[in-house]
């Protein structure tokens, strides 16, 4: 199961930027769905933004607007861009294989995530 690791989260002020990065374990390039989750203190785990292998891409509704997923298989690598930051993104991201059928809750195999704090 290929498994990812998470970088590039830190402390920002609200409407800062970040720029997360996910490198793969494996090549990505036969993964059909690739998706960055996160997950606040005290919450579940939610869908952030889902890209498939050919470039089809779903946001959630809180972050529509504000960030950009994007994969480069030669790179083995998911980014995702974040600008107009909110307090209300602060969470630990992660990377994972986005399986649409299967409740998050049932997916295993999790990176240590990255964490993205968003205060003045």
């Amino acid at each position: 199961q290929v498994r990812f690791v998470e970088s590039g989260g830190g402390l920002v002020q609200p409407g800062g930027s970040l720029r997360l990065s996910c490198v793969a374990s494996r090549s990505i390039s036969r993964i059909y769905w690739i998706a960055w989750f996160r997950q606040a203190t005290g919450t579940q785990r939610e869908l952030v933004a889902s890209i498939n292998d050919s470039g089809r891409i779903n946001y959630g509704g809180s972050v529509k607007g504000r960030f950009t997923i994007s994969r480069h298989n030669a790179e083995d690598t998911v980014y995702l861009q974040m600008t107009n930051l909110e307090p209300g993104d602060t969470a630990v991201y992660y990377c994972h294989e986005y399986l649409p059928l299967t409740p998050i809750s049932d997916y295993n195999a999790w990176g240590q995530g990255t964490q993205v704090t968003v205060s003045p």
